[in-house]
């Protein structure tokens, strides 16, 4: 069944405050917008994606995203993670009141457009969730058709989700498991296979034949 995705985003130099010194501190929001850049490729790619809605804490630190297809707006005034799912959630039953709405972290570098559909077609339009690998966290929330998104992201979300009425998802969905908040999330999903966007942090340049010759 087709979806519409809210993804919310930091500043990118405020993000993922947990992985900073993985790469140098110049290069840590070019981290942020490369972990954010794969995971919208992913999404944007595949089938039974209708619309994604970015809600970002500054629009124009991210606009370079708008290129992936993704449509993007400002937060609310509560500048919580719930409060940017819930109003991007409203933004789009405005012009679809019946749309199944989901909430999508931002994090997903290593995401494949196939777990992601595989995840829609075992929800199969029910209010579900899939949680993350250490099975605490929630990385992807579905409504059901019309039907609220009540996002309860946070310490336990999964928990929180599930007391919600959500039914937890059982595929493996690695990619779609697997977000990075810290240094050992990086280096998972880098042996999983992230996007180019990351990928490209990662790449070290040619040494310069001075270099060469002083070594």
């Amino acid at each position: 069944m087709d979806v519409d995705l809210v993804v919310p985003m930091k500043h990118p130099r405020d993000g993922k405050s947990r992985l900073r010194g993985a790469v140098e501190a110049e290069r840590h929001p070019g981290l942020v917008l490369a972990l954010a850049a794969d995971t919208l490729a992913a999404v944007t790619s595949g089938a039974h994606v209708r619309r994604v809605l970015l809600v970002a804490a500054d629009p124009g630190a991210v606009a370079e995203l708008a290129e992936l297809g993704v449509e993007i707006v400002a937060e609310p005034a509560e500048k919580t993670l719930n409060a940017a799912f819930r109003h991007g959630a409203e933004l789009l039953r405005r012009d679809d009141p019946r749309a199944i709405v989901g909430a999508l972290q931002a994090d997903l570098p290593a995401l494949r457009a196939g777990d992601l559909a595989d995840a829609l077609a075992e929800a199969a339009g029910n209010r579900a969730f899939v949680a993350d690998r250490q099975g605490t966290g929630t990385t992807l929330l579905l409504s059901a058709p019309g039907a609220p998104l009540d996002p309860r992201f946070g310490p336990g979300s999964a928990r929180e989700h599930t007391a919600s009425g959500a039914v937890p998802l059982k595929n493996p969905l690695p990619s779609l498991r697997s977000d990075v908040d810290t240094p050992d999330d990086l280096a998972h999903v880098r042996a999983l296979g992230v996007g180019k966007h990351t990928a490209q942090l990662f790449i070290r340049p040619s040494p310069r034949p001075e270099q060469i010759r002083r070594a």
